[in-house]
């Protein structure tokens, strides 16, 4: 009739497991939130320059695929709810899902999961992390330059808005988080 002391300790480290993964999850949400907060806005686009993909990328190498794809899928859901987590160059809440950047917006979840998918499938070394965040910025441009195409009506105005002022900034975002994810592994890999 009496438990064992494994048979109780199991389900509170499993309770602890799981309030651990949703704390990282919430808090890589509220991480990207903070990167919407910088942001430039640039003249004849309504796209500002944010560094709230350099976040979806870091959230996604740190993460991986799926602890990044719920994180970036909750942060949509708080925008959306109308909490103040998109760059407030926008209107915010659902008028900025449906506005220029919502292309952008909507590809967060699937950049994270790409993202983190191909950074956890080999040896995790700055070349494959970078590579990783390529195939995430080609998926984002994807999907923004996309959304805009059909507000515009017109390719050359969504490549006009969506893509030729990030060309620089996103090589560099590129870069720092593929540096940045390989250097925090290295050094939590010594502790």
């Amino acid at each position: 009739m009496f438990q064992s002391a494994t048979q109780v300790a199991n389900p509170r480290s499993r309770a602890l497991e799981i309030a651990s993964q949703i704390a990282i999850v919430v808090s890589a949400s509220i991480f990207v939130a903070l990167c919407a907060r910088i942001y430039i806005p640039l003249p004849g686009t309504p796209v500002p320059l944010t560094v709230q993909n350099l976040g979806v990328l870091l959230v996604g190498l740190a993460l991986g695929s799926r602890r990044g794809f719920a994180a970036l899928a909750l942060y949509l859901a708080e925008g959306a709810m109308g909490m103040p987590v998109f760059s407030p160059h926008g209107l915010g809440g659902i008028a900025q899902i449906l506005g220029p950047t919502g292309g952008y917006l909507l590809a967060y979840p699937f950049v994270a999961v790409l993202t983190g998918y191909i950074f956890e499938r080999g040896k995790p070394a700055f070349a494959r992390a970078a590579l990783a965040c390529l195939a995430g910025e080609v998926l984002l441009f994807t999907f923004g330059i996309s959304w805009l195409y059909v507000l515009t009506h017109s390719f050359a105005k969504a490549l006009s808005f969506g893509l030729y002022w990030f060309i620089f900034a996103e090589v560099l975002k590129i870069m720092f988080a593929a540096g940045a994810v390989r250097g925090w592994q290295a050094l939590t890999s010594r502790n």
